[in-house]
């Protein structure tokens, strides 16, 4: 199925249906930080947050707090090789910005351990609307396979599901599932539509997104 009949599906769906399964399902956070923090892998080692975020997003978070592009987004770390100077090569997309502990740089912890996100009102998509997705073939599933389904909703791995949500929450987070499906899909044929192979030299970076291709501090190649 195309990419353009996927974005019609996505365009389609009942926020209604998709409340009933988050309500069914159930959420509450817990502020636990595990979403916005490293990972630890099976061999022991950390694996760095990785959350993808729209090019729209990237200048919502830099207008709210005056960042520069670096501060806020980094290059999809898939796909590039280490190099001597660091990662180089071609990619797709962009990634939330994490600090040197691995954990997205916008988490704050307080000194009990209890999370907190620090520009949550303009907080991506995929921010407001873990730990569920939406079956869409073209859309993402965070943080692995899911452990959880009801109709088209995923729920990923979270301690936070299984708790009551009322019903204006899971509305809420029904439209912000539908609102980043039909996203994800817009960007991926907008990256299709734009993608011209670039030919990085050593130690640089090169991101496609749906605006064209732009070097690690977000600049368009052709500037």
């Amino acid at each position: 199925m195309s990419l353009e009949s996927e974005l019609d599906r996505a365009r389609e769906l009942d926020t209604t249906e998709l409340a009933d399964a988050i309500e069914s399902i159930g959420f509450e956070c817990t502020r636990c930080g595990a979403c916005c923090k490293a990972a630890e892998t099976e061999t022991g080692e950390d694996e760095e947050h990785t959350a993808t975020v729209f090019p729209d997003e990237i200048r919502d978070l830099q207008e709210g707090g005056e960042y520069d592009h670096r501060d806020v987004a980094r290059p999809m770390p898939y796909g590039l090789t280490d190099g001597p100077e660091g990662p180089e090569g071609e990619t797709f997309e962009w990634a939330l910005q994490t600090d040197g502990c691995g954990d997205c740089t916008f988490y704050a912890e307080d000194d009990d351990g209890t999370g907190a996100c620090t520009v949550h009102d303009d907080r991506p998509l995929i921010c407001r609307t873990y730990p569920f997705s939406v079956a869409v073939e073209g859309s993402s599933q965070p943080m692995g396979e899911a452990v959880d389904r009801v109709g088209q909703v995923r729920a990923h791995e979270c301690e936070g599901l299984g708790r009551d949500i009322d019903r204006e929450d899971a509305e809420e987070l029904a439209a912000a599932l539908k609102r980043r499906a039909v996203r994800e899909l817009e960007e991926a044929i907008g990256v299709r539509e734009n993608y011209e192979p670039a030919d990085p030299e050593p130690g640089e970076v090169v991101v496609h997104d749906s605006e064209g291709a732009k070097r690690h501090d977000g600049e368009p190649v052709d500037q």
